[in-house]
């Protein structure tokens, strides 16, 4: 599987984007899914994830500015991101999650090339 996380771009501070990630596939709606990021220097994070029945679960970072929703009908994930800080430049990536939401699990397969998001100050 091959999955295309799109919608990255430039933002200055307190502006917004919306990342959308395809999973092509009948799995989708089968498994939770997230969104990661990787700055510079630093290793992949966990962002925000959605199981399968809607429940989400964000890091402390980025709650009350980012939303993650899903459509299965899509097969699409998507993340909406609100009041950009420049820390949350870096790329992008969406992939599979345990049910729990804790880590990352490999039911869509490899990582996918992700999507730039640069905030500006």
């Amino acid at each position: 599987v091959q999955l295309q996380a799109s919608g990255g771009g430039l933002a200055q501070a307190g502006g917004s984007l919306r990342l959308s990630c395809v999973v092509p596939g009948i799995t989708f709606s089968l498994n939770p899914i997230g969104w990661f990021r990787q700055a510079p220097g630093k290793q992949r994070e966990f962002v925000a994830g959605i199981t399968t029945e809607g429940s989400t679960r964000y890091v402390d970072s980025v709650k009350g500015r980012f939303t993650i929703s899903r459509d299965n009908a899509r097969n699409t994930a998507y993340l909406q991101m609100n009041s950009l800080k420049p820390t949350d430049t870096a790329v992008y990536y969406c992939n599979g999650m345990d049910r729990s939401l804790s880590y990352y699990y490999p039911a869509f397969g490899s990582w996918g090339q992700g999507t730039q998001v640069t905030v500006s100050s």
